[in-house]
């Protein structure tokens, strides 16, 4: 079972701030994380994961990322990239665009 740190949430939530519309919600023991209604990022075990497809996949391999353990097609945001708030919007931005693009093709 994945715990929920809301100490963890609070702070991704807050990181996450500059690009808003970001909203949270527990989700199966963790917390999903949406920007306008579309879920991007997902939160297990004191760690957060972005969503990805193979134009931003390598970026995580190359940084010694690992994927989401349960499937799915999220991996964890480096450390580096967390603690980097020029870095960071860069990486969620692309996340979101992903998780938009994915659910505008689920609409058709």
């Amino acid at each position: 079972m994945m715990k929920r740190t809301s100490e963890y949430l609070e702070y991704v939530m807050e990181k996450l701030n500059p690009l808003g519309q970001i909203k949270s919600r527990a989700m199966f023991g963790g917390y999903g994380i949406f920007h306008e209604g579309v879920m991007f990022a997902l939160i297990a075990d004191d760690n957060l994961y972005f969503k990805v497809n193979e134009s931003n996949r390598d970026d995580y391999r190359k940084a010694g990322s690992q994927p989401f353990p349960h499937g799915m097609s999220y991996w964890e945001v480096p450390y580096e990239v967390l603690e980097d708030n020029s870095e960071l919007p860069i990486w969620a931005e692309s996340s979101i665009a992903i998780a938009h693009d994915l659910a505008r093709k689920k609409r058709r």
